[in-house]
């Protein structure tokens, strides 16, 4: 190691784009080297002078199979590849470039990027095929579905009148990764295959069923030279075949070891559960009066007639089920509705908000004997979990009574998914006994398809259709009064850690803006007293709001350590900060401050909310900032510009617009996974 830092060498291996110009071109001379030493067979024979009559067009193969497709150029022919911007795909320009051909950057990255280039492709391409160039690309986009074409090549074919040609590579030996493409790497001293098909033309006045057929018949037309080229070459096409989702159709798994010892190891652990339950009261955590609901015995009566369970862990997820239980209850009069959840913040909000005809209950731990129990008295006819809410024992029981299972506004973490890949054998018999998953979009559906999920659809996020939290006048005009004329400043939702820059920030724009107060609503209410006297310690004037205190003149800072009190507080300021960003925690909802008028501001970390902050961010609807001097930056910035600031506003409603339809579609599912009513007249017309 000394004599890399001693020769300069350090830095320079540690240079992203260093290596990964290095690892292109190796990749460019791996690519020369398979097609100088294999064995070529094209089909048809006439296969690059037909290319040449064809000359430019857009040549498109499947994703995982692109290795050997720039080796498919007649002599002479200039070509264009679209190369995605995301990370992984880097190197694979570089190889490109290094085979002399052209770039086209900006398509492709899916959901994961906030700026995908999809116009700035388009344009690109179409001037690349104008000029003369063919066009190389898959037709499959990430992060897929793999072996679906996208409209995005029908769109660049009809723009630019010029044909899309179907075409595969294939060599006898090749190393194939369990990607969502399933990637091939295609290795030298091969017999190497390269066919294409039919030219596709797309009409420049395609309307919108003609260009959905000529897709469907570029898929067929790609899936067939795929299969021919695998033949030719003498390869297995099974290898390549991108992972499936198991037929609807299909028993689902049965519960193997490991959930079988789950559910005896809970059940075993009954005799301590009053002890960790009444620990959990003595924190706050647990109501006393309503402990046996936990233990699976009901404190109400079943209603008469079908009955929905929702289940909802915390007040994020009931947030997100009480648009969907009003819409089915509006819509479906015999219905009543039973929504569960673990935790007391989420049952006080269900009292507030619940329409009649619901009812709340603790959620039972996850233990055989109590789910069974409570099972047993409510019989629902249909059980709604929500988001990320996996109970293995409550799953199984759900399922083995018969009740069909629905999980809504489906999401999970890239390290939940990744945990759950390496179990398929505890995540398939869970996934695979919901009838219903609605995921928050084609990613996160994608996953939970190939963990075992049977019917997954995205939908989009219940979050964005939801309704602004309520408002509590009268308190917000006993807290206007107490402010006054002050500029006021709004963080919510914040995390540990995070105060402190924000106090900091405080600090910078108090020198300029006389009289600023700084409200901050942290995630957990729980550490307002803590944060107030941390607060107090650095110098600044602070009143907490749980004691019942409101600002004076001198409060700097106000504690709102209260519990659904978000859209009073968002109602009343032009700006915004959404916690749990500058610290690596994901993020929190920004949906809620946008719904209430308020520009957001937030930190790097919102992975919890990427469909959210990328739309925002991409139509400079939000404002990213890494620290104190950014926070007080964006602030100075849209409080000396207002039309700054209502471009911003506007950008967030567009963002939200562009979001929004998950509420309808979800209860259009679930009203199609409960039994019909036995009088139609109690469906009420939409």
């Amino acid at each position: 190691m000394a004599g890399l830092r001693a020769s300069g060498m350090g830095p320079l291996l540690n240079d992203k784009s260093t290596t990964t110009r290095i690892a292109g071109r190796y990749l460019a001379r791996l690519i020369r080297f398979v097609a100088r030493t294999a064995k070529v067979v094209d089909e048809p024979q006439s296969l690059l002078d037909d290319m040449t009559r064809t000359h430019p067009c857009i040549v498109a193969c499947w994703h995982g199979q692109f290795m050997m497709l720039p080796m498919l150029r007649p002599e002479g022919v200039r070509v264009s590849a679209m190369v995605a911007r995301h990370g992984d795909a880097e190197f694979v320009g570089q190889a490109m470039s290094a085979l002399d051909i052209d770039l086209i950057r900006g398509a492709g990255a899916g959901a994961r990027k906030r700026d995908r280039g999809g116009a700035h492709a388009l344009r690109a391409a179409i001037t690349a095929l104008e000029a003369g160039n063919s066009l190389v690309m898959t037709a499959d986009v990430p992060p897929g579905p793999a072996r679906r074409a996208g409209l995005g090549i029908i769109t660049i074919a009809r723009y630019s009148g010029r044909p899309i040609v179907p075409a595969a590579v294939a060599t006898s030996r090749s190393k194939t990764f369990a990607t969502w493409s399933r990637m091939t790497i295609n290795l030298p001293f091969s017999r190497l295959a390269r066919v294409t098909g039919q030219p596709i033309f797309v009409p420049a006045d395609a309307d919108a069923e003609t260009m959905e057929r000529l897709r469907l018949e570029l898929e067929t037309s790609l899936d067939a030279v795929t299969r021919r080229a695998y033949a030719l070459a003498g390869a297995d096409v099974a290898r390549i075949a991108p992972p499936q989702a198991p037929n609807s159709s299909d028993p689902p798994p049965a519960a193997g070891i490991k959930l079988k010892g789950y559910a005896r190891a809970m059940s075993l652990a009954r005799p301590i559960a009053p002890l960790v339950l009444g620990h959990r009261e003595r924190q706050g955590k647990e109501d006393g009066k309503r402990r046996p609901e936990r233990l699976g015995v009901p404190s109400k009566p079943r209603p008469e007639g079908p009955l929905a369970w929702f289940h909802a862990a915390s007040v994020g997820e009931t947030n997100a089920a009480l648009p969907v239980i009003h819409a089915l209850l509006e819509t479906r009069r015999d219905l009543s509705v039973l929504l569960t959840s673990g935790t007391v913040t989420s049952a006080g909000l269900a009292a507030r908000r619940l329409p009649p005809r619901a009812i709340h209950q603790f959620v039972p731990l996850d233990v055989p004997e109590y789910a069974r129990a409570f099972l047993a008295h409510w019989r629902p006819d249909l059980a709604v979990f929500t988001e990320s809410e996996i109970w293995p024992n409550l799953i199984l029981e759900t399922h083995r009574a018969g009740h069909p299972l629905a999980l809504v506004n489906a999401r999970m973490s890239s390290r939940s998914f990744k945990r759950w890949q390496r179990r398929p054998d505890v995540s398939e018999p869970l996934f695979s006994r919901f009838a219903l998953i609605l995921a928050q979009n084609e990613r996160l559906a994608r996953r939970f398809s190939e963990l075992g999920g049977r019917d997954v659809r995205a939908v989009g996020n219940l979050k964005i259709d939801a309704p602004p939290q309520p408002v509590d006048e009268a308190g917000r005009e006993r807290l206007e009064a107490a402010i006054g004329e002050r500029p006021l400043l709004v963080a919510a939702s914040t995390h540990e850690g995070e105060e402190v820059i924000l106090a900091e920030a405080h600090r910078m724009l108090a020198r300029e803006f006389d009289g600023l107060i700084t409200l901050i609503a942290p995630r957990h209410p729980e550490r307002g007293t803590g944060l107030a006297e941390e607060l107090k310690a650095r110098g600044f004037n602070v009143a907490q709001r749980s004691t019942g205190a409101l600002p004076d003149p001198r409060t700097e800072i106000y504690i709102a350590d209260t519990i659904g009190e978000l859209g009073t507080f968002y109602a009343m300021s032009p700006v915004a900060f959404v916690g749990g960003s500058l610290v690596d925690r994901g993020g929190q909802n920004p949906i809620e401050a946008v719904r209430h008028g308020a520009a957001v501001i937030t930190g790097p970390s919102w992975r919890n909310f990427a469909d959210e902050y990328t739309a925002l961010l991409k139509r400079s609807g939000a404002i990213e900032v890494r620290n104190a001097a950014e926070i007080a930056d964006a602030i100075r910035r849209l409080a000396r510009d207002a039309n700054e600031l209502d471009r911003m506003k506007s950008g967030a409603r567009s963002a939200l617009a562009a979001l929004s339809g998950a509420l309808g579609l979800t209860v259009e599912a679930l009203l199609g996974a409960l039994p019909a009513p036995a009088d139609k007249g109690l469906l009420r017309a939409s």
